[in-house]
């Protein structure tokens, strides 16, 4: 398969921003029947994607990370910082707080081959895909190189 990523994407996806209330976000998630959604500011420029992994949290909760005591003194075994993102991603009310922020992203110039790499290799299910400008024209999905295959 030689096609480029531009022959294979879903083209002009639905977008969200940073500021949109949570709920908004899920709503459009379910009614489109979609997994995930490109973030962009108010200058068009991606700034994170918000996928249903990330709105997992809000009924999962978290668990206080592992530590140990000595001396009075609480040592964590694992990085304080990621645990405080954990807590925004729970408590979390519109898609800045929950979104995954520096999204990988592809070139729709591309090979579908290369977009498949990228998301065999970092176990993600979706990709934006970016034109010359740096703005969002299409997204790229596990599904959409699946079809493409199958028309092959």
């Amino acid at each position: 398969m030689n096609k480029t990523i531009a022959q294979v994407m879903t083209p002009t996806p639905i977008t969200v921003t940073p500021e949109m209330p949570l709920k908004e976000a899920i709503a459009i998630l379910a009614e489109n029947k979609i997994s995930g959604l490109p973030v962009i500011d108010e200058k068009g420029e991606l700034v994170g994607v918000i996928s249903e992994s990330d709105l997992m949290w809000q009924e999962t909760g978290i668990e206080a990370p592992p530590y140990i005591m000595i001396l009075d003194s609480i040592i964590y075994l694992q990085n304080p910082a990621k645990h405080d993102q954990e807590i925004q991603k729970v408590l979390g009310q519109t898609v800045g707080d929950v979104m995954s922020k520096k999204p990988i992203t592809v070139s729709c110039h591309e090979s579908v081959k290369k977009a498949a790499q990228l998301l065999h290799d970092k176990q993600i299910r979706r990709l934006p895909v970016m034109d010359e400008k740096g703005l969002v024209v299409g997204i790229i999905t596990q599904g959409d190189i699946i079809r493409a295959m199958a028309s092959d």
